[in-house]
C-alpha cells in the first residue's frame, strides 16, 4: 500500500493514449468560473458532469444523465475497470469499461470520435478536468462524504446517492460545506421525485388523517451474505484493473476478499449501513417531508439474526419517537426489515394485503397505505373526497436529475438538496447507530450530536479515517 498523494494506480496504456488525445484539445476549453464566477453556468450552456463510482448504480445514473440534452458526461472515475453484476439486481456489466462504452456510443451519433475522460482516482480528475461543472457520486456509502466534500471544495455542484453519508458527523459536515459554498445539490433518493410519493406527502400535509397516532415503514431486504459470521479471514485474488486501496478510501487497510465487493459491501458496517441505511432515505422520506420531522428524540432498533460489530443483521424491528411540528402529541414510527410487516389496521379492509415494501400512517380520522410507485390508498374511502379539496403545497418536479441540473443553471433548489437530505439522512443513521450498538435505546442530543449517556456511540457517530482521507 502507498501513502502517496494519490493511491497506487496501475499503468494503463489505453488510458495513457486517451489522456494524450484529450489533452491535445484541452486548450480550447475555458472553465465556466473564469467567465462568470464560481459555479456560473449560462442557461443556454451544456452542463459538464463527471460520474464518480460507475458500478451498477453509477452506470444507471450516467444513463439518466444521457437523456438530458443540455448535459454532457465528460469524465468518469472508478477504481474498477469491470464488474459482472449479472447475479445482482443490476443484471448488467459495470465499471469504467462498460460505462465508457455506453457514454461514447451515445454521443458518437452527434459527436464523432467523442471520448470520455476516465480516471481511477477522482481527485486527479478534479485537478485535470478544469471544464467540469458538477460531480455525481455513486460510490459505496463509506466514500459518499469524502467525494462530496472534496468536489464541493473544488466548487463543483454535487449529486450524491443515498444515504448522503456513512455517519452522523459526516452528514453535518457535508451540510455545512454545502451551505457555505451555495452550490446546487441533490441526494439520490429518486422516489422523492415520483408522483406517488409526492401525493402521499400531500396527504399528510392536508390533515385529512387528523393527528398521526402511529406510522409504520417496512422493507423485505435482508443481508446478501446469508451465512457469514465474522469478517473473512482469507484473501481472494484481486480482479484485474481493480485498485482495492482506492476503493477502501477512508477505511483501514485490509486484504481484499470477494465477499466485500461488488454490492455485498452493504452487509459490512465499515462500508455500508445494512437495510436501514439502504432504504431509510426512501421509506422515511414521506413522514420526514410530509410532517416536517427532524431528528428523532429516541431510537431503539433491535437486530434480527446474526450481527456483530462488523456485520449488519439479517433484519430488524424498532421504534423512532419524534416531536410533532403540527400536533402536540409525539409521533411514533415502527421500522421493519427482513420480511416483517405491521399488523392489519382496523380501518383497512380485511381482505386487502399489505405490500412487501411500503409504509402506513394511522391517524385519528383514517389510514393511508403507500405502495412504492403507486397512488396512496386512503381508508375510509370518504377521505378521498376530502383530500381533493387540498391545495398542493409542493412545486412540480421535472424529474430527479432534471431538477438538479435546473438548479445548477440558476433555477430553484432541487427538493432533496443537501439541507433536506442531511435531515433525512440523520434520521436514517440514528437507526443505524442503534443497530450498531446492538439494539440499545438512544436518547438523542441533536444539538451536540451525542447519544446521551452512551460514550461508546461516539466511535460510530464520527468514525476514524486513514491518514490522507481526512474530511474536516
Amino acid at each position: 500500500m502507498t501513502n502517496s498523494k494519490y493511491q497506487a494506480t496501475r499503468p494503463n496504456r489505453r488510458k495513457f493514449v486517451k489522456d494524450l488525445a484529450i489533452s491535445a484539445t484541452a486548450f480550447t476549453i475555458i472553465p465556466r468560473h473564469v467567465l462568470g464566477g464560481t459555479g456560473f453556468i449560462a442557461p443556454s450552456d451544456k452542463v459538464n458532469i463527471a460520474v464518480v463510482g460507475v458500478g451498477g448504480r453509477g452506470k444507471q445514473n450516467a444513463a439518466e444523465l444521457l437523456k438530458l440534452s443540455d448535459v454532457q458526461v465528460t469524465a468518469i472515475a472508478d477504481p474498477a475497470e469491470y464488474w459482472d453484476l449479472g447475479r445482482f439486481y443490476y443484471k448488467s456489466l459495470a465499471g469504467k469499461g462498460p460505462t465508457r462504452e455506453m457514454i461514447e456510443d451515445h454521443y458518437s451519433a452527434s459527436t464523432p470520435n467523442f471520448r470520455v475522460a476516465e480516471y481511477d482516482d477522482f481527485r486527479e480528475m478534479l485537478e485535470k478536468e478544469q471544464a467540469l461543472d458538477a460531480v455525481l457520486c455513486a460510490t459505496p456509502d463509506h466514500n459518499h462524504a469524502y467525494v462530496s466534500l472534496v468536489a464541493m471544495k473544488h466548487d463543483k455542484h454535487v449529486y450524491c446517492e443515498k444515504p448522503l453519508t456513512h455517519n452522523l458527523w459526516e452528514a453535518r459536515e457535508v451540510g455545512k460545506v454545502a451551505r457555505e459554498k451555495g452550490l446546487a445539490t441533490q441526494m439520490g433518493n429518486q422516489l422523492h421525485s415520483s408522483e406517488a410519493l409526492r401525493q402521499a406527502v400531500e396527504v399528510l400535509r392536508s390533515g385529512v388523517l387528523g393527528d398521526i397516532k402511529e406510522m409504520h415503514a417496512w422493507v423485505g431486504a435482508s443481508r446478501w451474505t446469508d451465512g457469514l459470521e465474522g469478517l473473512p479471514t482469507d484473501t481472494s485474488i484481486l480482479p484485474v484493473d481493480f485498485n482495492w486501496d482506492l476503493w477502501l478510501g477512508p477505511r483501514a487497510d485490509r486484504d481484499y476478499n470477494e465477499v466485500y465487493a461488488p454490492v455485498t459491501w452493504r452487509d459490512f458496517w465499515d462500508f455500508g449501513c445494512g437495510a436501514m441505511g439502504d432504504f431509510g432515505c426512501h421509506e422515511l422520506d414521506i413522514p420526514t417531508w410530509g410532517l416536517d420531522l427532524s431528528a428523532a428524540k429516541t431510537v431503539e432498533l433491535f437486530p434480527a439474526g446474526y450481527s456483530d460489530k462488523d456485520i449488519a443483521p439479517h433484519g430488524e424491528i424498532g421504534y423512532f419517537e419524534f416531536d410533532g411540528v403540527n400536533q402536540k402529541t409525539p409521533i411514533k414510527l415502527t421500522w421493519y426489515a427482513g420480511g416483517l410487516r405491521p399488523p392489519h389496521p382496523e380501518l383497512m379492509p380485511e381482505n386487502l394485503q399489505l405490500p412487501g415494501r411500503g409504509s402506513m400512517y394511522i391517524g385519528e380520522k383514517g389510514v393511508m397505505v403507500y405502495r412504492v410507485r403507486q397512488e396512496p390508498e386512503l381508508y375510509p374511502a370518504s377521505l378521498n373526497e376530502k383530500f381533493k379539496k387540498h391545495k398542493p403545497t409542493l412545486a412540480p418536479t421535472n424529474g430527479h436529475h432534471r431538477d438538479w441540473v435546473d438548479a445548477i443553471k440558476g433555477g430553484p433548489a432541487a427538493s432533496s438538496n443537501f439541507d433536506y437530505a442531511v435531515r433525512l439522512t440523520e434520521i436514517t443513521l440514528q437507526g443505524v447507530l442503534s443497530l450498531r450498538l446492538g439494539g440499545q435505546k438512544i436518547y438523542w442530543d441533536a444539538e451536540n450530536l451525542k447519544a446521551v449517556g452512551v460514550p461508546e456511540a461516539d466511535q460510530f457517530i464520527n468514525e476514524p479515517v486513514r491518514n490522507g482521507w481526512e474530511m474536516a
